[in-house]
């Protein structure tokens, strides 16, 4: 329930509160529930929680809406509709909702919110009023009804470095570069699992990485970030912290505890963060946060250089799913999904081949090829065609697989999705300028010549852009700086190439000229002597 606006929260007496107007309820009932102060804020997020069980952070019961153009209904936990926040950031001091107390409701419900005076200033998990069902005592008021957050044991330092020893003979494994072993390489990501007590059905997990941050692994569904159940490995300075939490979306963390993890250890040192820790295979309250490890899921392995959770690069990905408590493999990852493999290489494909070896025959072969032809058009038009064409069809495909892979726009790839729209525009814009070419005699054919010679020059210098721009993006993991030097040398030599056809043009034009000139002089000479001699006759 933390905002992540860069700064940490408030820890001033808060002067919002939250009221219900009644004190018992029955499931089945509506509780009205208001949240106001004594100045206005511009952001909230409201939620009920079990106010008994220590161990049970999910959300409790449904919102209904009184506002809905000022609030809005969230998904927590896979639970539509058990959280309330704003819709926009107007100014306001009391807000009036309706929560529906569930069939199968706890015995005492407390509300909590976060409140947000503006970006820089907001209180978390404000605990509110606690309701009892109708035949409940009523908590002592000296019961700390906030979850705690002691861990299961206490955290030892580790005696030594993880070894990828005993890889699919005891433990499963995921390491990246693959094969790495995290006993003496600093660079290696590495994540390890294994059943330490089948009796008490107890996972170990052991996560080893270079981050100056965090390290964090996640059990997924499926491939996207969203509904996953995150465990994380926090540098706090000369410790580093354990625990568990949930991820509703392309967000941040929520809810994070140590609750249900055993036998925690860590290690700082070398610039690596290392930790371990076990938790059961079924949470006996069967938390929706935490995942059975008897089901298979796919494997998420992030790290980040802030405490903020934002990822240093693409997480990798294992490429098949794995039952947590299986027998024991070494698992294969990517950091690069495959259709964003697939978008460069398309994009690579039509700027780098099809497109410039398009314009090369074009600017330099028409000459050549005047006079042969193929199936009615001069042979150089129908090779620019077609090589242009198919850039067009390569440009068009690759500029979709991103939006696929997204599910919408990108907000964090700066300015190359920008570029890529303009590649895009201006690809499909040559053929439709072309469409309309005036014929090669008409006296606005030269404008037709400039603008499809300006509008394909611009084209290809944004997609050398958009191209420098991509080979950073986090999504398609290259190894920098090589990647750059090889692009540069291609474009260099590429641009090389193109001044000396553009110097061989430039002097074969001057011979001709000299030659018709030549030729032109002779004529004139020969026809001044045919006159002399009928002169003289």
């Amino acid at each position: 329930m933390e905002p992540h606006h860069g700064v940490p929260a408030e820890t001033t007496p808060s002067p919002y509160q939250l009221k219900t107007n009644i004190t018992r309820f029955s499931p089945g009932d509506w509780i009205q529930v208001t949240v106001d102060g004594s100045t206005y804020f511009r952001g909230f997020l409201l939620q009920a929680r079990d106010a008994i069980s220590q161990t049970y952070t999910a959300t409790i019961g449904t919102f209904t809406l009184t506002d809905p153009i000022k609030t809005q209904l969230l998904t927590c936990f896979k639970h539509q509709g058990s959280a309330v926040s704003h819709m926009t950031d107007h100014k306001q001091t009391e807000v009036v909702v309706t929560w529906n107390a569930p069939d199968d409701a706890p015995q005492a419900v407390q509300f909590f919110v976060t409140v947000v005076a503006h970006y820089k200033k907001f209180w978390v998990k404000i605990p509110g009023p606690i309701i009892y069902q109708h035949d409940l005592t009523p908590l002592p008021p000296h019961f700390s009804t906030t979850p705690s957050l002691m861990p299961s044991s206490t955290p030892s330092i580790l005696p030594g470095p993880f070894t990828s020893e005993g890889c699919g003979i005891f433990k499963s494994c995921l390491a990246d570069p693959p094969g790495c072993d995290p006993g003496g390489d600093l660079n290696c990501f590495f994540l390890s699992m294994y059943e330490e007590d089948s009796q008490e059905k107890l996972m170990t997990f052991e996560l080893s990485g270079p981050a100056e941050g965090y390290l964090a692994f996640a059990l997924s569904m499926d491939k996207w970030m969203g509904n996953d159940d995150v465990y994380m490995c926090v540098n706090d300075g000369d410790r580093v912290s354990v625990s568990a939490a949930f991820v509703s979306g392309r967000t941040h963390p929520e809810d994070q505890s140590q609750r249900g993890l055993s036998s925690v250890s860590w290690r700082l040192a070398d610039g690596l963060i290392q930790c371990k820790f076990s938790r059961p295979v079924k949470f006996s309250h069967e938390e929706p946060a935490r995942y059975d490890l008897e089901q298979e899921y796919f494997l998420f392995l992030a790290n980040g250089h802030d405490k903020f959770r934002k990822h240093s690069q693409q997480p990798l990905i294992s490429t098949q799913r794995k039952c947590i408590n299986g027998p024991p493999e070494v698992l294969t990852a990517s950091r690069g999904p495959l259709i964003m493999k697939m978008h460069g290489a398309l994009m690579l494909l039509a700027w780098m081949l099809t497109g410039s070896v398009g314009t090369f025959i074009a600017s330099f072969y028409k000459q050549q090829w005047a006079n042969q032809t193929l199936l009615g058009q001069k042979v150089w038009f129908q090779v620019h065609r077609g090589l242009m064409v198919l850039t067009v069809i390569l440009t068009a495909l690759a500029f979709c697989l991103p939006f696929f892979y997204r599910r919408g726009w990108s907000k964090h790839a700066g300015a190359h999705p920008y570029t890529g729209c303009c590649v895009l525009v201006l690809s499909l814009l040559q053929p439709v300028v072309a469409v309309f070419r005036p014929p090669p005699d008409s006296n606005r054919r030269f404008i037709f010549n400039w603008l499809h010679w300006g509008v394909g020059s611009v084209t290809e210098i944004l997609a050398v852009a958009a191209m420098f721009i991509g080979i950073r993006q986090s999504s398609l993991p290259l190894p920098l700086p090589w990647a750059t030097h090889v692009l540069i040398g291609y474009v260099t030599w590429m641009g090389s190439f193109r001044l000396l056809l553009l110097i061989n043009k430039y002097l074969n034009v001057r011979r001709y000229m000299q030659r018709d000139c030549r030729c032109l002089c002779c004529a004139d000479r020969c026809a001044v002597a045919v006159l002399v001699e009928k002169k003289r006759g």
